[in-house]
């Protein structure tokens, strides 16, 4: 099982935005010192449900101030990036971590991003199988042009190729180099889950589906791996990758762990998610906060650290997942989280093995 904590960079009600990003650097720190396997890091735009708009670049900052644990983003938002310029930086960061990186990339949402961006609706209703096979190409060929609907230009060199050698360094106690970057698909749609497939792409599943959701979205994803011809041995390997987002608090009791986050993500997920405003004016439904966050508590892995256990491996048998990125901040607080990330590395895995 490989166990990471998950950033968004919340802004909780009464804070400033340096707060939360500072919060969001200190949680990737301490992952690392506790010895969580890694970070994985939200981007979001305009709303204070996370202020960080960059995750490769708080990516960037991290795997400067660490040495062993994974970084991924969770996800960069791949109709607000041009897929050539995040293919670069994915290489920069690639190779220079010698291997730590992961991409996460997603669709995002009908938001007001699309306008500001320049991409507009098409960008996503559209665009992205189109936007992900040119990033995919970027990582894997030496040599690049484009003919499609919205990206077109002529042959240009890949600088730097992500499997370039770069000189040889101490490396004790760092992760060790790999061919290409990592690359997981956040799949929140059967249209997404079959292009992941299809490309045998690894998923990221969302905080809000349960077990039997996300087992059903494993299934299916082999189905249409195996349907696109892929061999046996190459689809599970590429499932092995997927990676289940969730929300996880150590108390001393379920009770005490419950209370703590329904005090506190109700208030934060109100502000933050009653933000978004969609680019063409559709009507949009949003979570109940409080319901929302009773449901995030039955659904992962918040209790005493037995349970916390208990639950994470529960987890893992019933969808083939072992691989979490659980969001630690859900205090909102930067002591709260520290305590959150220690407990969860040194109480609840050591359970789990």
């Amino acid at each position: 099982m490989r166990v990471g904590a998950f950033v968004l960079g919340a802004q909780f009600p009464g804070q400033g935005q340096g707060e939360a990003l500072d919060r969001a650097v200190r949680a990737g720190e301490e992952a690392e010192a506790a010895g969580l396997a890694d970070v994985w890091l939200a981007e979001h735009h305009f709303v204070s449900y996370g202020v960080c708009p960059s995750a490769v670049t708080l990516a960037a900052l991290l795997l400067g101030r660490t040495r062993r644990i994974g970084v991924g983003t969770a996800v960069s938002v791949l109709p607000a990036a041009h897929p050539v310029a995040l293919g670069e930086q994915t290489a920069l960061l690639h190779l220079l971590s010698e291997g730590r990186f992961t991409l996460g990339v997603g669709r995002g949402g009908p938001w007001v991003d699309l306008e500001v961006f320049g991409g507009g609706l098409p960008a996503f209703e559209e665009g992205f199988p189109e936007a992900l096979d040119l990033l995919l190409r970027w990582l894997r060929e030496p040599r690049v042009s484009a003919d499609g609907e919205r990206y077109r230009f002529r042959e240009v060199p890949v600088v730097p190729r992500p499997d370039c050698a770069i000189a040889p360094r101490e490396r004790e106690g760092r992760a060790g180099g790999t061919a290409a970057p990592g690359l997981v698909v956040a799949c929140t749609s059967p249209g997404t889950l079959r292009l992941a497939a299809a490309r045998l792409l690894p998923m990221l599943l969302g905080m809000h589906c349960g077990d039997e959701e996300k087992a059903e979205m494993t299934r299916m994803w082999r189905r249409e791996a195996r349907a696109a011809g892929h061999p046996h041995e190459e689809v599970e390997a590429a499932a092995a990758r997927h990676v289940s987002a969730g929300v996880v608090q150590v108390g001393d009791s379920r009770a005490e762990a419950r209370e703590t986050l329904l005090k506190a993500m109700p208030g934060w997920l109100r502000e933050g998610l009653g933000q978004h405003v969609t680019v063409d004016g559709r009507p949009r439904r949003m979570r109940d906060p409080l319901g929302y966050t009773e449901l995030l508590c039955e659904l992962h892995p918040v209790g005493a650290p037995r349970e916390c256990a208990d639950r994470l491996a529960a987890s893992a048998e019933r969808t083939g997942i072992s691989r979490f990125a659980l969001l630690v901040e859900g205090t909102g607080d930067r002591d709260g989280t520290v305590r959150n990330i220690r407990r969860l590395a040194d109480e609840v895995l050591p359970l789990v093995g």
